[in-house]
């Protein structure tokens, strides 16, 4: 794809959604650490629902310790992989009081030192809670932007690094949230709405994939 292509399709995503921003409701980088952990196959207005209960009376590390992992999991159960999570979650919690002073690290390098915290959930927290740089390769990431032909990987981490060359650093962040909307509202796993879509003139998934599949 030429690089006029990738910068016409990013000035479309950026028009269509201009207020694109994160889905989780969280108060605190540590709050949003955790619905970030809890998001793994799960939708984030289910998150949304579970956070709202566990985060009024845990929502700091020394509070969420507070719990027992049997605890937390009654709390998280209908998110899914609630034992992993759960341990994810204390794990991190601990590593944020005992390494770093009580206070989820800013950067990119420290967050991805804490327990559990790998480097989908690092970006997203670092983008989100502090600003950074970072584009978070997530379901949605990864099947539009292969889709629409920003990047050809077939696992999310090629997918970032591909993503990264396509896209000017300054708009990494924004285009995570970009291309998130357009999953969730036109460009559907199972049945994108590819005729209503305004990319489908410059998308290679409808121009050659497509086609071939009829």
């Amino acid at each position: 794809m030429e690089n006029s292509t990738k910068e016409q399709i990013l000035e479309e995503l950026a028009r269509l959604y201009p207020d694109a921003k994160p889905a989780l409701q969280y108060k605190s980088p540590y709050e949003l650490l955790v619905a970030v952990i809890l998001s793994a196959q799960c939708t984030d207005e289910r998150v949304n629902k579970v956070t709202d209960v566990l985060f009024r009376e845990h929502n700091t590390p020394q509070k969420m310790l507070e719990l027992s992992q049997e605890e937390l999991e009654k709390y998280i159960f209908s998110c899914g992989f609630y034992h992993n999570k759960a341990a994810h979650i204390l794990s991190a919690s601990r590593d944020i009081i005992e390494k770093f002073a009580g206070e989820v690290p800013s950067s990119h390098e420290d967050l991805k030192k804490l327990a559990g915290v790998g480097q989908k959930t690092a970006n997203v927290v670092y983008a989100v809670a502090f600003g950074g740089d970072a584009i978070a390769v997530d379901t949605h990431v990864f099947r539009v932007s292969n889709r629409l032909g920003l990047a050809h990987a077939n696992t999310p981490e090629k997918t970032e690094l591909q993503l990264k060359d396509a896209i000017p650093r300054s708009d990494w962040s924004k285009a995570h949230h970009w291309l998130i909307y357009h999953g969730r509202r036109v460009c559907h796993s199972q049945k994108p709405d590819c005729i209503n879509c305004t990319l489908k003139d410059m998308c290679e998934f409808y121009n050659v994939t497509a086609p071939k599949q009829k």
